[in-house]
């Protein structure tokens, strides 16, 4: 497997070489993965995990009609140009589809990138409900859309009487959806939404300005471990905003290094994961493998990893590695996957071909025992 952020000719010619001399060529597939700041590499590292996994399972049950699958690893570090110029890179060096990618903003720019293309392009963990601008065949997905989740996100909200949030948020096309979404879902059952810049206000600022609004919850539409892990600590230290709830919709606390930063300041802050309440056998065995793998409990990014090598090889099997196939493949698809039955089909409002109903719940780490979660809702 590449890792390497680009290849030189040469570089290409030797990796050519060596999947070709111990048999048949490889089937060749692009990955791109946050494993750099100031992409959330903790998220890259299990979503790489889960891909890996996949693809060794793949190659130890034969291969794609006895090739190989060979996984072209490219490190997008949260930046949507890097992530275009590796699409093009990719597709040069014959990939029959890219998988991956975890950032929302970063994976519509690949996207956009692959439709352009003509490169088949699987989004393992990007919800942003635009993934591209137009109706496209070449992209699917596996994580919900945005709409969805925030809204199951907004109801959990509700019946937990919150009803007067405020948002401390960042510019971001990602965060700006997110806003959107919880003010219209809590407009129409009478909530009201208050946003708080994070750039310009310091977290003893944000603090007052909390009091000043009569906020019953925070939710930290922010990056992490800056500036959400300031924010956390201000406000828990802070004896006006006891009774707040901090909320991380995004997912922030799903990581371990959120417990390592914060602790018992970390807990209880509810956010969204995409996990049914129980694995079946399936999903149960691909967790213990992927736990021994990277040596902790493996996130919802991990099983959605695993999950897109195994679509992505079923098609590949069926329907053979030319690109246009592989795209007209998508509503075909009808595969078991950790998480449940997956296939795609056209969602409303939702340009590329979507697993429609991934499951969704709000979650937060136990205050007892922060390496635990609890399940608080579902949708």
């Amino acid at each position: 497997m590449s890792t390497s952020p680009s290849l030189s000719g040469a570089d290409q010619a030797e990796e050519g070489a060596d999947r070709t001399e111990h048999g048949a060529a490889a089937v060749r597939v692009g990955a791109l993965v946050p494993l750099t700041r100031p992409g959330w590499t903790e998220a890259g590292r299990h979503l790489l995990a889960g891909l890996s996994l996949a693809v060794a399972e793949v190659n130890g049950a034969g291969g794609i009609g006895g090739r190989p699958l060979e996984l072209l690893v490219r490190d997008t570090a949260a930046d949507p140009e890097r992530a275009a110029a590796a699409v093009d890179e990719l597709a040069g060096l014959g990939v029959a589809a890219v998988v991956g990618e975890y950032h929302s903003v970063v994976a519509r720019s690949a996207a956009t990138r692959a439709d352009a293309l003509g490169v088949p392009y699987l989004c393992s963990s990007a919800v942003l409900d635009a993934l591209t601008e137009q109706p496209t065949e070449w992209v699917a997905r596996l994580a919900p859309a945005q709409t969805r989740g925030w809204r199951i996100y907004a109801d959990f909200l509700l019946g937990q009487g919150r009803n007067r949030i405020a948002v401390a948020t960042q510019p971001s096309v990602y965060w700006a959806s997110g806003t959107r979404i919880l003010r219209d879902h809590l407009a129409a059952r009478g909530g009201t939404v208050v946003e708080l810049d994070a750039n310009e206000l310091t977290p003893q600022v944000l603090c007052d300005a909390l009091v000043d609004h009569g906020a019953t919850a925070l939710l930290l539409l922010v990056g992490q471990p800056e500036p959400a892990a300031p924010i956390v600590r201000a406000v828990r230290s802070d004896r006006r905003l006891a009774e707040l709830l901090v909320g991380a919709p995004a997912g922030q606390p799903e990581f371990a290094e959120w417990d390592a930063l914060l602790g018992e300041d970390g807990a209880g802050i509810p956010f969204l994961r995409y996990l049914p309440e129980r694995l079946g056998p399936l999903g149960e065995r691909v967790g213990k493998e992927l736990r021994e793998q990277l040596g902790a409990a493996p996130s919802f990014v991990a099983f959605e990893g695993w999950d897109t090598v195994t679509v992505l090889a079923e098609v590949l099997r069926s329907h053979g590695t030319d690109r246009a196939a592989i795209a007209g493949a998508w509503p075909h698809v009808v595969v078991e996957g950790t998480r449940g039955t997956i296939r795609f089909s056209r969602t409303p409002g939702i340009g590329v071909l979507q697993w429609a109903w991934p499951p969704v719940q709000v979650v937060d780490r136990d205050p007892a025992e922060t390496d635990r979660f609890r399940i608080l809702h579902t949708g």
